[in-house]
């Protein structure tokens, strides 16, 4: 039985290296969901610029009847995102975002409408020119709606404390009024912590995020 190639858009979550010249990339496809793949001979036709968090490519997926992991190839980026890739604070929100994605979206998942969801919000990130502090929470939140968790006030209270006041207004506001909450760092962190526990006690698994140490020093 031959190999099936299929050609699909892919966004990078993790990488990890196998051997001197490939990789498994940790993805996200319309086509396969959360799914790892192989990549063989990186170098110059396959930068390691290419497996950047939240990379979005098109590439040919040669399907093995003979083993569960796939080899891809022929990747080509589909936007270059220079708005994250220029901006050292995006690229943090892009880090804890994949990594995020990474760690709660299970090997083997297919939630209907996540790669899509995923697009749109990369894409936003990549345009906003400022006031793109707050983006992480809110996408956490909506992270929650995409899963099945769909938080509101009473559910996700008794994660909160004394913040439930100001999740309160992330879950009722309109994106561009979310990003004007006036927040201070310390603030964001804890939000984000908050959020990533009733992740947790939802989706009963560990989510140790280590990313968002560099956002906890960034965002002060």
């Amino acid at each position: 039985m031959q190999d099936m190639t299929v050609n699909t858009d892919i966004i990078i979550l993790h990488t990890t290296k196998v051997g001197e010249n490939s990789l498994v990339i940790h993805t996200l496809s319309r086509e396969y969901g959360r799914r790892g793949f192989l990549v063989r001979s990186i170098g110059k036709r396959m930068p390691a610029s290419f497996f950047l968090p939240l990379n979005m490519l098109e590439a040919d997926v040669s399907e093995n009847p003979r083993s569960s992991l796939h080899s891809i190839r022929n990747l080509t980026p589909k936007y270059p995102l220079m708005g994250i890739r220029n901006s050292v604070f995006k690229n943090a929100i892009s880090m804890f975002i994949s990594e995020v994605l990474f760690r709660v979206i299970k090997d083997g998942t297919d939630e209907q409408g996540l790669f899509g969801w995923c697009e749109k919000e990369i894409l936003l990130l990549d345009e906003l020119d400022s006031g793109f502090g707050n983006f992480h929470i809110r996408f956490l939140l909506e992270l929650c709606v995409i899963l099945g968790f769909s938080p509101d006030r009473q559910d996700i209270a008794p994660f909160a404390g004394d913040r439930i006041e100001t999740l309160d207004r992330f879950l009722k506001t309109s994106f561009e009024e979310a990003m004007m909450i006036p927040l201070s760092g310390a603030v964001r962190n804890e939000l984000a912590e908050v959020i990533l526990r009733y992740i947790e006690f939802h989706s009963e698994s560990s989510v140790n995020v280590k990313s968002l140490q560099v956002l906890r020093e960034l965002f002060r």
